[in-house]
């Protein structure tokens, strides 16, 4: 496979500072080389432009920097698109995740394609629902074309035919909502599987009405990989931790599922944090998502070990 890895240093949309040092700590982990031991055939594209806070306006204190978002959403849409075009397959690092904006819609461009959203949170909050103003926590809402006009099109700068179908959505272990997600959630017909439902069912049965949801697209599924969603024992270094998160184990099934179904287009891994992290923990977990989303199996490392 052809994959073209995607930097994208930001952390405007987020209330904490660092992870715009997420890209870096992902590479930095061996994401690269460790796709190519495994067969594919990788190019680190760099970053894409991002502001810098300290010399940024806030603005709207509803969407806090929305306008120096929108540029770099707006670059990284054209990125992803290309490398969609080129019959590549994108990695896009991260930054926050307001970035999936970007790089979904991207991914939608001209296309029909489902989306399956691993997060602790919904990121599913409007101006009028999010008690911060934080746009990390709003670009699923505006993938789907809920919330203000000025996010959903990317201040004008959105690529035509770029939206998403709700009903081709799916939000997969999510355990912390805000009470206007939770409506809006429910209004939009995004499918939700939180977390109690993977400890009722098991993540097996989880990811199979997933990938079934996404996969009703036409043109394939795109994947957008918070690691907030693993438990913060294991995931250190992120930007929203959360406790009662994934497992190691279930984490990697869901991603290899993903593989096995041969579906994925694109892949995000965001909200890396290396401020908050022990020993770049976190990015190496990033680094071993990846590989497990791109056909390796922690069984295989299992048996390396054993030898």
């Amino acid at each position: 496979m052809l994959i073209d890895l995607i930097g994208v240093p930001l952390d405007l949309g987020a209330g904490r500072r660092g992870v715009d040092m997420g890209p870096s700590a992902i590479r930095y982990a061996g994401l690269c080389r460790e796709l190519e031991a495994l067969g594919h055939t990788v190019t680190d594209r760099g970053n894409v432009e991002v502001m810098i806070a300290e010399i940024s306006e806030v603005g709207d204190p509803h969407l806090r920097y929305l306008a120096q978002i929108s540029h770099t959403l707006a670059q990284l849409a054209q990125r992803v698109d290309a490398s969609l075009v080129a019959k590549n397959f994108p990695i896009v690092l991260g930054g926050d995740h307001s970035l999936a904006l970007g790089s979904i819609s991207g991914a939608a461009h001209n296309r029909e394609i489902g989306v399956i959203w691993i997060d602790a949170h919904g990121d599913f909050n409007t101006p009028a629902t999010s008690p911060s103003g934080n746009i990390h926590g709003m670009p699923l809402a505006a993938l789907c074309g809920v919330g203000d006009e000025r996010l959903v099109n990317l201040g004008g700068n959105r690529l035509p035919n770029s939206l998403i179908n709700p009903d081709n959505v799916a939000l997969v272990a999510v355990r912390q909502l805000d009470e206007g997600e939770r409506r809006a959630l429910a209004a939009a017909g995004v499918h939700v599987f939180a977390t109690e439902f993977i400890d009722r069912y098991g993540m097996h049965e989880t990811m199979c009405r997933a990938i079934e949801i996404a996969c009703k697209a036409r043109d394939g599924m795109y994947v957008s990989f918070d690691l907030d969603v693993i438990d913060p024992t294991i995931a250190p270094g992120v930007g929203t931790p959360v406790s009662g998160g994934l497992t190691y184990r279930e984490a990697h099934l869901a991603v290899e599922m993903l593989a096995e179904c041969g579906k994925m287009i694109g892949l995000d891994l965001v909200e890396v944090n290396p401020i908050l992290d022990h020993g770049n923990r976190t990015g190496l977990l990033a680094v071993e998502v990846a590989l497990s989303a791109l056909g390796k199996r922690v069984w295989d490392r299992a048996v390396v070990a054993c030898r």
